[in-house]
């Protein structure tokens, strides 16, 4: 049996194995990675209208890795409709999207690698040093794939306009320019899930220091003199 500073460290990993894994998952399933505001540049030609008239014309975007919405202002009050990535990828870069999904799945998966492994540190002592402290630091290594998620997503953000081919999708008769958007809480949860492995990392690492043990006091034997001997 480990010891229990052992048992408390490798619990303690597990936890943060649980949580990475639920990070990621609440990442993939919402639709709040990049939000942003968009202008129907189409309706503001048609009216010629001036800066204060602007607002009328400024709505909204949103989405994650599979699907969102929008809402644009183009003269006619606003109008909503969602965004479904499926039919996005082949106006995309779908590689550089499917290879975001991919890294996020593989990191998934090996975190609930490296939670079994966390698990059977707290219970057993391994025998074989990969199913020990070294198979910890390899499989939460492996797991910042989705770090490089991150980054496939980041990049197509930023280098290849992501958020203006997502607004202008399937538009025809109106021409929208998007005036800002930033990362949103679901992106960032998955940047979050990336620090939890760098904490199981440093958990592990703090199993190995081993505790000074609590000294017993042996009770002290009586003394018998010559003088109680007499007695």
């Amino acid at each position: 049996m480990p010891s229990p500073w052992k048992r408390v460290t490798f619990s303690a990993a597990s936890l943060l194995c649980v949580g990475s894994v639920v990070l990621l998952v609440v990442a993939l399933s919402t639709e709040r990675w990049v939000t942003g505001r968009i202008l129907c540049q189409t309706g503001v030609d048609i009216v010629n209208a001036s800066h204060p008239e602007l607002e009328q014309f400024v709505g909204d975007i949103y989405y994650g890795l599979f699907q969102g919405g929008k809402t644009k202002k183009c003269g006619l009050g606003s109008r909503r409709s969602k965004i479904y990535f499926p039919n996005l990828v082949r106006t995309l870069n779908g590689g550089l999207h499917v290879m975001v999904i991919l890294f996020l799945l593989a990191a998934i998966g090996f975190s609930l690698v490296s939670l079994s492994f966390s698990v059977y540190n707290a219970r057993k002592v391994p025998y074989q040093s990969i199913k020990g402290h070294k198979g910890l630091y390899l499989w939460n290594l492996i797991a910042l794939f989705g770090f490089l998620g991150v980054l496939c997503f980041l990049a197509a953000v930023r280098r290849h306009s992501l958020t203006e081919r997502v607004a202008n999708y399937k538009e025809n008769l109106f021409a929208l320019v998007v005036l800002d958007d930033a990362l949103d809480w679901s992106f960032w949860l998955g940047v979050g899930s990336v620090g939890t492995h760098f904490a199981v990392c440093g958990v592990v690492a703090m199993s190995r220091f081993k505790l000074p043990k609590p000294e017993i006091k042996k009770p002290e034997e009586p003394t018998v003199s010559a003088v109680d001997l007499l007695y």
